[in-house]
Formats: C-alpha cells, sequence, structure tokens
C-alpha cells in the first residue's frame, strides 16, 4: 500500500502577503484581552469580509441591512455557551468576540480557503484555548464550548465540523487527529434531571484518532495509538493501541505496531 504526502500548495505572492498581514494585525489587535475592543476588531473585520468596507453604524440602512450589520457585533449576539449556569462568565467573555468571529470567518469565502484558514484558526486558538500548540490544523466549521478548558498539544489535526465540547475539560494529547463531524464531549446530565450536570476531563492521544462521525463520552482517555471506529461512540476507556467500534464500541483489534505484550488474542 502505497504512502502519500500531502503536497505544497500557496497562494500567489499578493495573496500570501495580504493573507499574513491581516492574520498579523488581527494577532496584535486580539492581544488585549478587553471583550470591549476585541468587539470593536471583530465588528470592523466581519463588516471589511461581508461587506467590503469598515463598520459605519447603520442608522439610516434598510432594516435588514442594519439587522446584518449589528449582528457583526458580538455584544448584540448570544452563543449556546453562555447562557449554561457554569461558565466562567468573565474568562468566557474574553474569548467569545473572538469564538464569534472564528464562526462567521469560517461562514465567509474567506473561511474555505484552506491555507488561510489554517493560520487564521491557528492565531485565534493560542488566544481562546488554554493551550495550542506548534503545527495545530484546524478545518473550517470546527465548533468549541468554552475554550478556555481546552488544551491541542503538537501536531495535532482537528477536521472539518468537529464539536470539542470542553465544558469539563478537553486535553489532545500530541500527534493525535479528529476527523470529520466527530464529537468529545466532557459533560454529562444526569438520567433524572437535566439540569444535573457532571463535568470530568476526557483526553484523547498522544497519536490517537477519532475517526468520521465518531463520538467519545465524557470522562473517556482513548489512550496512546487508541483509535474510535467510524460512528463508533467511546463510553468507556480505549486502551493503547486498541481500535475500538460500534455502539457501545469495543475493541475489534489491536494495531500491529503495539508492543508484543499488548498483541493479545481477542
Amino acid at each position: 500500500m502505497p504512502r502519500y504526502e500531502y503536497r505544497p500548495l500557496m497562494p500567489t505572492p499578493a495573496a500570501e502577503k495580504a493573507f499574513l498581514e491581516w492574520i498579523e494585525q488581527l494577532d496584535r489587535e486580539f492581544s488585549s484581552r478587553d471583550p470591549q475592543h476585541r468587539s470593536d476588531v471583530v465588528q470592523d473585520a466581519l463588516c471589511q469580509v461581508y461587506l467590503n468596507r469598515p463598520y459605519a453604524e447603520p442608522s439610516s440602512a434598510p432594516l435588514g441591512q442594519q439587522t446584518l450589520v449589528h449582528s457583526f457585533d458580538p455584544r448584540n449576539t448570544t452563543l449556546e455557551p453562555e447562557y449554561y449556569g457554569d461558565v466562567d462568565a468573565a474568562k468566557y467573555a474574553e474569548r467569545k468576540p473572538l469564538i464569534w468571529f472564528w464562526m462567521m470567518f469560517d461562514r465567509s469565502p474567506a473561511g474555505l480557503n484552506h491555507w488561510l484558514g489554517f493560520r487564521m484558526r491557528a492565531m485565534l486558538a493560542r488566544h481562546i484555548f488554554k493551550h495550542c500548540g506548534k503545527n495545530v490544523k484546524i478545518f473550517h466549521g470546527v465548533e468549541v464550548s468554552y475554550g478556555y478548558n481546552l488544551t491541542v498539544e503538537d501536531n495535532c489535526t482537528i477536521h472539518k465540523y468537529v464539536l470539542l465540547d470542553d465544558r469539563g475539560e478537553i486535553i489532545i494529547h500530541e500527534g493525535s487527529s479528529v476527523s470529520d463531524y466527530a464529537n468529545v464531549y466532557s459533560h454529562s446530565h444526569d438520567l433524572n434531571d437535566g439540569m444535573i450536570v457532571s463535568n470530568h476531563k476526557t483526553e484523547i492521544g498522544p497519536r490517537a484518532r477519532i475517526t468520521y462521525h465518531a463520538t467519545v463520552m465524557s470522562g473517556v482517555t482513548v489512550a496512546e495509538h487508541g483509535m474510535v471506529g467510524s460512528m463508533g461512540v467511546a463510553s468507556k476507556d480505549v486502551p493503547p493501541y486498541n481500535i475500538v467500534a460500534g455502539i457501545p464500541a469495543k475493541t475489534i483489534k489491536v494495531k500491529t505496531i503495539a508492543p508484543p505484550e499488548m498483541q493479545k488474542p481477542l
């Protein structure tokens, strides 16, 4: 079976210059943790992306356009996680403008540009996450809950439309991959009263894989080189080098690279 490396792709020099300068400009502005300043920056940046102009008071515009422009301002939006009773309101307030910009950037033509998007999201993640390592690639459509309880270590890849519910805590260790439409949770609800919530630490890796449409439940550890198969629901810890699948997920295979003592008959 052949092993294929990724091809190196680049935009034109003029586009690369514009892309990198814009990211650097936003990075400088977002270094201020003041929610009001960050909201002003986001409002103006989204007006430029969507309306091809800087922000201007829309009071004389038609009501539909006023609604659109007002919605660019994070202060005029509400997001699901800020309704949760366990949110740290101060920490989330710092991050909300950046999370809103991330979501709106991803829904723009610019957000579907992988070269630009990888770099923009990595910059945003360094301001939003508890920790974001080097060479982290995050595709469009990824959503987080609070952000401040999320750690993504070096050389990780988060593919499109992944949900990282860091309501408790999520740690994605070095070299791990989370595939398209996967869900990783860190909170659970009481069976009798859905308003009773328990938060846990959920850990992935190092060098683990959560494959397409799979789910990792709250408090589960997917150990080193572990893999959750497509559509699988990991409700219990996944041992090192084990491949699990099904609902609930159970071991179906042990990787051939596992140490000899782990190559036990199933």
